[in-house]
């Protein structure tokens, strides 16, 4: 499968002698090739490269869904005559997918570095090997380090029962990093995170970034905790983009809405979230993003989709089958991490638009506040959330007072949103992540915004 156009016409027959069988018929197959590196203190956890090929067959009927995956193309007639009738066994209602225009394309993601395939393993280790000496050699009471290198290059082809024919290939790279440091029984951890669909060189030169790690997990040790309340927060870009991705993005994503009808509700259009200064937007179009591509897995051209528009619920991600049921437009979110798994609504790149107001001014008149920067993890779970601060400084009277350590913001999403007082002029894309939901984990996603000034957020720390 190292020629994956060769594969066309065989895709092509097979489609045209089983489309008429069912309502949808779509082929994915796949070709990948991969490294992956850990390395644990001073021990490699994992070195390897691999090829990985196979595919997946999709087939709806009625509005039942029939799903096979394969790894020999030789087995393709039995897949698909296997899932056909698997859907339609199970359709019994009305097939609602969003009409598209079917497209015959060949798309490639550009690079303008080097491709991770042209690098040799023993110079991603080498690399590996050096970041890990930087975490180890600040200080003795660094106890764990954790290196871990991936890259994937993957290329694609789709074929459906409706004329589309679409081959697409990207490459993407990511490096994380942790380090942890012990003073007695008080553990602090400092982590970074690089991604890029750029090139290997974007994996080089990251010397600063991962001593600033390490040292944020070093001077933690020593700092006093925050005091648990509610306080005006000043967050700094990279938090906006991990608060608008996992605490807003999800509850966007259609397949979480239109059948759970009390959330649909909650989510529902021209509802104000925010203030008028509020503009929040998902798409696959910009390019240069970890979640940017030309087409989703379901064929639909890449979007750009506001959210919401002037504070206001003015949009949601979709597949075509949500956009069916919900009678609106596809917007090309549809993806899966591989083929072994179906397409879900995903988010792709999610970013909050950079304001007005000079990021200076964000911190006058907070008598006592907090600016939280960078982060440490989180969770969601439906619209509550909690994070934890890479770094955080107390606010004083408007200015930057003393570092504190283990901040955790949470909150309400909504009330949170409509909370937003002040929107910075700065903006950063944070390139870091890799989002999880049905079972797929490591989907790569954009995400970006401004500071953002927000008032009444509950942080947790030491209650007094």
């Amino acid at each position: 499968m190292t020629e994956i156009a060769t594969y066309k016409n065989l895709l092509t027959e097979i489609i045209y002698r089983y489309r008429n069988c069912v309502d949808f018929l779509a082929i994915r197959v796949e070709y990948s090739e991969e490294t992956n590196i850990t390395l644990r203190g001073h021990k490699i956890d994992t070195l390897s490269e691999g090829i990985i090929s196979g595919g997946q067959v999709r087939a709806c009927y009625r509005g039942g869904w029939g799903f096979a995956t394969f790894n020999e193309l030789s087995t393709l007639s039995q897949q698909v005559e296997e899932v056909v009738t698997l859907a339609r066994f199970v359709g019994c209602g009305a097939t609602q997918l969003a009409s598209i225009e079917p497209v015959q394309v060949n798309c490639q993601l550009p690079l303008t570095g080097t491709d991770p395939r042209q690098v040799p393993l023993v110079q991603k280790k080498v690399l590996c090997d050096h970041y890990n000496t930087i975490l180890l050699s600040l200080s003795d009471k660094i106890t764990t380090t954790s290196v871990r290198y991936k890259d994937n290059t993957q290329h694609i082809l789709l074929a459906t029962s409706e004329g589309t024919l679409i081959e697409q290939s990207w490459a993407d790279l990511e490096m994380r990093f942790s380090a942890t440091a012990r003073n007695g029984e008080i553990l602090q951890t400092g982590r970074e995170t690089i991604g890029s669909r750029q090139g290997y060189e974007d994996l080089i030169g990251l010397e600063k970034q991962i001593e600033g790690a390490a040292q944020r997990a070093l001077n933690a040790l020593v700092l006093p905790s925050v005091k648990g309340n509610n306080y005006t927060v000043v967050i700094d870009p990279v938090l906006t983009g991990l608060f608008v991705h996992e605490a807003f993005g999800h509850l966007s994503e259609a397949d979480m809405l239109y059948d759970n009808p009390k959330l649909l509700e909650l989510m529902s259009m021209g509802r104000q979230f925010g203030p008028e200064i509020l503009q929040i937007f998902d798409g696959a179009a910009p390019q240069g993003h970890r979640g940017s591509y030309f087409y989703d897995d379901e064929g639909v051209p890449s979007t750009s989709t506001q959210l919401i528009h002037n504070g206001v619920l003015v949009g949601r991600l979709h597949s075509r089958e949500t956009a069916g049921k919900l009678n609106e437009r596809p917007t090309g979110n549809a993806r899966c991490l591989n083929y072994r798994y179906p397409p879900l609504v995903r988010m792709t790149n999610t970013w909050i638009e950079r304001g007005e107001t000079p990021v200076e001014d964000l911190f006058m008149d907070i008598r006592e506040g907090i600016y939280a920067k960078n982060w440490l993890g989180g969770m969601t779970n439906g619209e509550m959330f909690t994070f934890s601060a890479g770094e955080a400084w107390m606010i004083r009277n408007g200015k930057l007072a003393e570092p504190i350590r283990d901040v955790t913001l949470s909150g309400n999403v909504f009330k949170t949103l409509s909370s937003i007082e002040a929107i910075g002029d700065d903006f950063y894309w944070d390139e870091s992540g890799g989002c999880g939901k049905g079972g797929q984990s490591g989907l790569a996603v954009g995400c970006g915004g401004p500071s953002l000034r927000i008032k009444e957020v509950m942080v947790g720390g030491e209650i007094t």
